[in-house]
């Protein structure tokens, strides 16, 4: 089965290196891999995607709570959580075509980011299945080349309750 984990690091050299090689140690390959700054200069987000079992997954959050550097792992469950991805797609675009590919990118919400005599850049950002759907689409019309950042993710925001976030870190 496959999970999406949130890990908070501290920001500083080595640390994706020490959360990756354990995964790797362990014979498991990551999905989907995704680095960035949060809201606290001093600490970065990890998203990773995996494939393991349930306890497998437990088993992992319990090791990387161990790792120098790590602050949090949160496994962040479908429905409880928000994710998304960043695509670019060039597509080769002969003048016949263009129109098409052009509504075609409307209807996802995907936008232009370049257009050049032969082809278009596409820039999508959404969950990946809506990226995979599109993909899918523009691909007979020669998709030239792909570029996807990997899934992003966030628990959803809790409304009208009381209890402290979930991002808060102690």
């Amino acid at each position: 089965m496959k999970h999406t984990l949130s890990v908070l690091v501290e920001n500083k050299p080595g640390a994706l290196m020490r959360v990756t090689s354990m995964f790797a140690r362990r014979g498991f390959n990551i999905d989907s891999l995704a680095v960035g700054p949060t809201e606290r200069h001093d600490v970065s987000r990890i998203t990773l995607r995996v494939d393991c079992a349930h306890t497998s997954l437990e088993q992992i959050e319990k090791q990387m709570h161990k790792l120098v550097n790590v602050l949090r792992v949160q496994e962040l469950a479908p429905g409880e959580s928000v994710e998304r991805e960043l695509a670019l797609l060039k597509v080769a675009a002969p003048a016949s075509k263009r129109a098409e590919l052009i509504s075609l990118a409307e209807a996802f919400g995907a936008r232009v980011a370049d257009l050049g005599p032969d082809s278009i850049v596409f820039e999508l950002t959404g969950t990946p299945e809506e990226i995979d759907s599109f993909e899918e689409l523009v691909r007979p019309h020669g998709l030239q080349e792909l570029g996807r950042t990997g899934r992003l993710g966030l628990g959803r925001a809790v409304r009208g309750s009381k209890s402290r976030p979930q991002h808060a870190l102690i």
